[in-house]
């Protein structure tokens, strides 16, 4: 099993799941061209995958999805729950009410439903979700597992819980979400106070420090690969992010030690394949 962050950030998020029967691309954040583009800068194509599967119904996870449609002919995995959140959009914002409309045709007969607390399989890949803290309808984390090897994936969450501790152990590799350094989102100009409280809320996003916590203290040390995503391009740095987490993990006792690499998901490209064998 290999996979790759196609995007990450508020201007849209995508990561691809494959094996060597599978190809799943969860979420579609980035624009129908835009995610075209990068999985054919890493030699893949919208017929290689096997299924959408989306998390939930927040525009910078699903808001691609509808035009995606167009090039693809697999199935979309949705809950119901964030599939009508998805048609659900606001009347007169963005045409709204005819949005809807076209998100419900082109999606008839094309979604699986899947439950966010029940395993499911997409091809050969074995999907185990788990409820996370987030302003959305039925947002959901997932490990993906083939042949032991273990990938966990989970955007947009305000805080840990212990759920989300309990399924991130024996993971082989994981994207994280690592959105803000606190000081940054507190002197950011840019952001509402509103807006600054929703995101440093307890489902909102995870900070830098944040994660640190649970890296220093609840990271059983067992993923040799953790892709740090959704990154806010004005309240975070990249070098910021990647430092906050490697002296958290260097500053584990050394009966706990870990060398797990630190990646960073960019915004604008695809990271590099990481495979799991």
């Amino acid at each position: 099993m290999k996979f790759t962050v196609l995007g990450s950030g508020s201007t849209g998020n995508s990561v691809l799941i494959a094996s060597e029967k599978t190809t799943v691309l969860v979420d579609a954040g980035l624009s129908a061209r835009e995610t075209v583009k990068r999985m054919n800068s890493i030699g893949m194509g919208p017929e290689d995958l096997d299924a959408v599967l989306i998390t939930h119904e927040h525009s910078d996870h699903a808001g691609g999805l509808r035009v995606l449609l167009r090039s693809l002919k697999c199935p979309v995995y949705i809950s119901p729950v964030t599939e009508d959140a998805y048609y659900g959009t606001r009347r007169g914002e963005n045409n709204g009410e005819s949005e809807g409309l076209k998100r419900r045709e082109m999606l008839r007969g094309r979604s699986v439903a899947i439950e966010s607390d029940k395993e499911f399989r997409i091809g050969d890949i074995d999907f185990e979700p788990f409820a996370v803290p987030h302003d959305a309808a039925d947002n959901f984390g997932f490990v993906a597992r083939l042949n032991g090897a273990r990938v966990a994936t989970l955007m947009d969450f305000g805080h840990f819980t212990p759920l989300i501790k309990e399924r991130l152990r024996g993971c082989d590799a994981i994207v994280v979400e690592s959105n803000h350094s606190r000081d940054m989102l507190r002197l950011c100009s840019v952001y509402s106070w509103d807006l600054k409280q929703r995101i440093a809320s307890m489902t909102g996003h995870l900070s830098n420090e944040d994660l640190a916590d649970w890296l220093s203290f609840d990271f059983d040390g067992s993923a040799r690969h953790m892709v740090l995503a959704h990154l806010s391009q004005r309240a975070n740095d990249p070098a910021l992010a990647r430092i906050t987490a490697e002296t958290a993990l260097m500053m584990r006792p050394s009966l706990f030690s870990s060398d797990c690499a630190i990646t960073i998901s960019p915004p604008g490209r695809p990271t590099e394949w990481i495979s799991l064998q």
